[in-house]
């Protein structure tokens, strides 16, 4: 079954993400290497898709050969933070508690984003998606008293941000990993050894 773009965002959403990217077409290198890109991931012991492809006769499904047991909630995982911008990177971040306003002003904008845009000048501009913690006003009078000018971002356009990228490539990194990874502290440490290493 072929999906369409309209099939995926409703016609307002496919309007803004369409004339975002005819906005952006055109950049060169130097305007994309002063823009920030920063998202977060999380990673957790388990699989990353639980998904398992196979072909079967008709009529098998339910045979015992066709038939995976898991576990339905994916166990326990950390969020972890990074930004990218082009020809450098931040630290990668695991976050062990929710991330709320407070935390992501303190830790992320303070102890990565502003210290980037202080090397970078005026023409720094930061691309955080629309999260409800990148969203409060707390947030928004730090980027404002740090002259941080926020690029706009279509809302559910994931397909646009290159660093999805890059959790594609880290989580891939940590499923294959081996001995894989057997309790949280562990996980931790893996992504950062592997997003030190890799990115």
């Amino acid at each position: 079954m072929l999906v369409g773009l309209s099939d995926v965002f409703h016609i307002p959403q496919l309007t803004v993400a369409v004339t975002w990217s005819r906005e952006h077409a055109l950049w060169t290198p130097k305007q994309w290497s002063c823009a920030m890109f920063s998202e977060e991931s999380r990673f957790s012991s388990q699989s990353d898709s639980r998904r398992t492809l196979m072909w079967r006769a008709p009529g098998t499904r339910y045979h015992q050969e066709n038939t995976n047991e898991r576990n339905r909630y994916g166990g326990a995982g950390w969020p972890v933070w990074g930004q990218i911008i082009l020809g450098s990177r931040t630290d990668l971040h695991v976050q062990s508690v929710t991330m709320t306003g407070h935390i992501y002003r303190d830790v992320i904008l303070d102890q990565h984003v502003r210290l980037f845009r202080g090397a970078m000048g005026a023409y720094f501009l930061f691309m955080n998606d629309n999260a409800r913690p990148h969203r409060e006003n707390i947030v928004d009078e730090c980027l404002q008293s740090e002259y941080i000018t926020c690029m706009d971002w279509p809302a559910y356009s994931p397909d646009f941000h290159p660093i999805e990228h890059v959790w594609d490539m880290l989580c891939r990194r940590l499923v294959a990993r081996q001995p894989p990874s057997t309790c949280l502290l562990e996980l931790q440490g893996h992504c950062l050894m592997i997003g030190v290493k890799f990115l």
